[in-house]
């Protein structure tokens, strides 16, 4: 192969890698990678909260409805984005109510961070409270079909990532 041939083959590689590093970054595979995952880990916090209340203890009740109604909101906001991501039309609002707040600070990446920090405090304490236990089959494989969705696309994000800089 000649060095010309070289270096075109490496130009189309690259192309083709550009376009998957910017599909990494649609809000179509955010959504559906990171953003409803959380969204369900919410959701099954909040149900969670609910199903633990008690008549006694309303504050749990309350707070898992409000939790509840998050999460919702979140799953409204990510699969417009979804929607909106696959025709080729931009969204007005943020991925989640967070980071939407947000942007009236014009920072909203840093609020969607604070949401980021917010869902992985509950899936730590869905875990080591053994609310976790607390779950019905069908919301421990929600719980799994969300975790492994997201800890595989992160995981592959990654390693595209570091196969890419070689």
């Amino acid at each position: 192969m000649s060095l010309n041939g070289s270096i075109n083959e490496k130009s189309r590689y690259e192309r083709k890698a550009d376009k998957l590093q910017k599909f990494f970054i649609r809000p179509f595979f955010l959504s559906l990678s990171i953003g409803i995952p959380f969204c369900i880990f919410k959701m099954l916090f909040g149900l969670t909260a609910v199903r633990i209340g008690t008549p006694s203890n309303l504050s749990l009740i309350v707070f898992g409805w409000l939790v509840i109604g998050w999460s919702g909101a979140d799953i409204l906001m990510n699969t417009g984005r979804v929607i909106l991501d696959i025709f080729h039309r931009p969204a007005r609002f943020e991925y989640c109510t967070i980071a939407q707040l947000g942007r009236i600070f014009r920072v909203p990446m840093v609020f969607l961070a604070i949401d980021t920090l917010l869902s992985f405090l509950i899936i730590c304490f869905m875990l080591w409270s053994g609310w976790i236990t607390k779950l019905t089959l069908f919301e421990v494989y929600l719980w799994y079909a969300a975790t492994t969705l997201n800890l595989i696309t992160l995981s592959t994000v990654s390693l595209y990532n570091e196969i890419k800089e070689v």
